[in-house]
């Protein structure tokens, strides 16, 4: 079992690179986090990735972004899948959130927008159209074919149709980071927000956009997102709109699923989206 195997690969990094280990922060179905340092007492983060291919992507989006809102990549490791990252804040979760969390996030995730259109990207990518085609459209269309969704049912037919005229802006195209949860941005000690722990495709922003309006904070603060987003982004509530609710619509598919208590939460937010937002792209 991977897991079984991850301390090893963890010491054997820390070996090569002359770093101190810590203490395990996390372990997931992906990665494994540690803390370290370095000689001089420099804190450090460890991660190794149970996928070569996912080690790649995410390390490569990081490159890419250096010197940008994220966390700098210090030491790799490609034959372990091991990487060594600067610990943001320097604490796994990083220091306090300042008050205007919302719009700084919104900043960081424009610069980071700025920086995947300017610079040159990795081959090897994955594509936002593929991941929509092949992963996401797929599961939606099947589990409302497959679930009895009860009272909920009014609002996932009124939101499925919309789904085929999801598409994309090449003049939007850029690096996304694609799973930006509250937890996935932490603060440094100056108080600005790093975006960790990407899922790295190339695509149209509004994507991300939608992500963080619908997931970064489920249920709070939805409609402050949403128009920062449009603020920041220049991207238009009508455009962002169909992202958010293709999203929501398959979050809450998943939740039902498999019994997740934040299915409410979630369903709020989609009614939400569905009845206060122009319907001139449905």
């Amino acid at each position: 079992m991977w897991l079984d195997a991850a301390p090893d690969l963890l010491a054997q990094a820390a070996e090569r690179w002359k770093l101190s280990l810590g203490a395990y922060h996390d372990a997931g179905h992906a990665s494994v986090i540690a803390t370290a340092a370095t000689l001089d007492g420099r804190p450090l983060l460890l991660k190794a990735w149970t996928d070569p291919t996912r080690y790649r992507h995410e390390v490569s989006a990081l490159q890419l972004w250096a010197n940008g809102p994220t966390a700098d990549i210090v030491e790799a490791a490609e034959d372990l899948a091991v990487a060594a990252l600067e610990l943001v804040g320097g604490r796994p979760g990083g220091a306090d959130r300042p008050q205007r969390e919302v719009q700084m996030v919104a900043a960081a995730l424009q610069g980071l927008h700025t920086i995947g259109r300017r610079r040159s990207r990795p081959d090897g990518l994955p594509l936002l159209a593929d991941h929509l085609r092949t992963e996401v459209l797929p599961r939606i269309q099947q589990r409302v074919q497959a679930f009895d969704f009860g009272p909920l049912r009014p609002l996932v037919d009124a939101t499925f149709p919309a789904l085929a005229g999801l598409q994309e802006d090449a003049g939007r195209a850029t690096v996304l980071h694609a799973d930006l949860y509250r937890e996935n941005v932490p603060f440094d000690w100056s108080g600005h927000p790093r975006l960790l722990d990407p899922l790295p495709m190339v695509g149209d922003a509004a994507f991300d956009w939608a992500f963080w309006t619908v997931y970064y904070d489920l249920g709070c603060g939805t409609d402050g997102r949403l128009a920062a987003a449009a603020r920041i982004s220049r991207i238009p509530i009508p455009i962002l709109a169909p992202w958010c609710r293709a999203l929501a619509l398959d979050g809450l598919l998943f939740y039902l699923e498999t019994g997740d208590p934040r299915a409410p939460r979630i369903a709020e937010v989609l009614s939400n989206l569905s009845a206060s937002i122009p319907r001139r792209d449905l």
